[in-house]
Parts: structure tokens; C-alpha cells; sequence
């Protein structure tokens, strides 16, 4: 599922919608297959209340924290446009924050060993604003996000500049957004079908 394009303000861009990393559902899915375990093997050796009480706990383990996770992974967008970033996450009570690029003072990244090798880590947003120190977790190559936040708030810049932040934007080219995508997901940013859906999105503007 998209970033929805209603919560785009008119002129603003769209340029990084990112799921979490993958990592992210690692926990839940051990749990999961932990627990059709426990009812194989309670199917298999108990009898009547016994049998049943392992399908109970195994249900409550599920709906209490592999459901869950999966969820907040499906639903969560780290998003970029050329004026904010945006982390929205949730189904039915949704929790969504946002950062004007004007009011970001420091982007940082931290990632271990582990992290480096698969490509995630913890992106960390200084901003003025007033949610001031902001952390998000299981960002996919946080080092290009990193760089991405940091060029498009140069060009945010330059155009309030030139005409303020109600002045006109400067429009890229479809060709320079296509060849954004491609390098984005040549660098494992985006996944194919993040592209085709970004790269739809752009011709169909076009």
C-alpha cells in the first residue's frame, strides 16, 4: 500500500515512501512459528483442556505481539517529499508525525555490525520544531535517507529563497525523477515494486 496522495499539500513532491526493513518482522515471525510448533506438538501429546489451553496461549501470544508487529510494518511509511518528513504507521488507530525540512537542524544514522551487512539502522532527526529529537528505527540504508533529507532541504531552501514557501516550485523533469528512481533502487532504497508504483505515479503526472 502507497503513501495516500491526499495528505500531499498542492506543489509538493513526493520522494522517498519507505517500508521498514524487513528486519522489523523478523521477531514476530519466530514467535509465529514458535507457536504452530507448540500446536503441532500439543495436537500431537495432549488430550481435551490441555490441547486447547496451548491453542488459547498460542492465540493471545499471536494477537499480543506477532499480529501486531506485522501490522505496524505493513501500515508504517517513512516519507520524504520536498517539503517534510512524514512517519505514519497504523490501521485503525493511526499515529502520524511530521517534520518541515526548514526546521531540520542535524540528520544522523546509527547502525551496528549486524545492520551494516543487511542494510538497516536508526535514523535520528534533530529538528527545531517541536518534537525535537526524533528516532526512527529499521530505516532501510539510512546513510542514502540520510543524504537524500539533506539534498532535498537544500533545494527546499533555494526556493523559499527565490520566492518564498508559497513561490513557485521547481519542477524536475520526468526524466530526472526516473533516473532518481532508478539510482534509488539500484541502491536497494526502493524495492521493484516501490519503484513501479513511484515511476507510475510520475508519468502519470507528467
Amino acid at each position: 500500500m502507497a503513501f495516500p496522495r491526499r495528505l500531499l499539500v498542492e506543489g509538493e513532491e513526493l520522494v522517498l515512501d519507505l517500508r521498514p526493513h524487513w528486519i522489523a518482522l523478523v521477531g514476530p515471525a519466530i514467535v509465529a512459528v514458535l507457536v504452530a510448533i507448540a500446536w503441532v506438538v500439543g495436537a500431537a501429546k495432549l488430550d481435551g483442556a490441555a490441547a486447547w489451553a496451548v491453542f488459547a496461549v498460542g492465540l493471545v501470544v499471536l494477537a499480543w505481539y506477532s499480529v501486531p508487529k506485522a501490522i505496524v510494518w505493513a501500515t508504517s511509511h517513512f516519507v520524504v517529499t520536498s517539503d517534510r518528513v512524514l512517519h505514519r504507521r497504523g490501521l485503525v488507530a493511526k499515529h502520524s508525525m511530521e517534520i518541515p525540512l526548514e526546521h531540520i537542524n542535524d540528520v544522523r544514522f546509527a547502525q551496528n555490525v549486524f545492520e551494516r551487512m543487511i542494510g538497516a539502522g536508526t535514523l535520528i532527526i534533530q529538528s527545531a520544531s517541536e518534537q525535537g529529537r526524533e528516532e526512527f528505527q529499521d530505516v532501510r540504508h539510512p546513510e542514502e535517507v540520510q543524504k537524500t533529507i539533506y539534498r532535498v532541504g537544500e533545494k527546499n531552501k533555494e526556493r523559499m529563497y527565490r520566492g518564498g514557501p508559497s513561490g513557485p516550485p521547481a519542477s524536475p523533469s520526468v526524466t530526472t525523477e526516473l533516473e532518481r528512481l532508478a539510482d534509488l533502487r539500484a541502491k536497494g532504497i526502493l524495492t521493484e515494486e516501490e519503484f513501479r508504483e513511484q515511476k507510475a505515479r510520475i508519468l502519470g503526472s507528467g
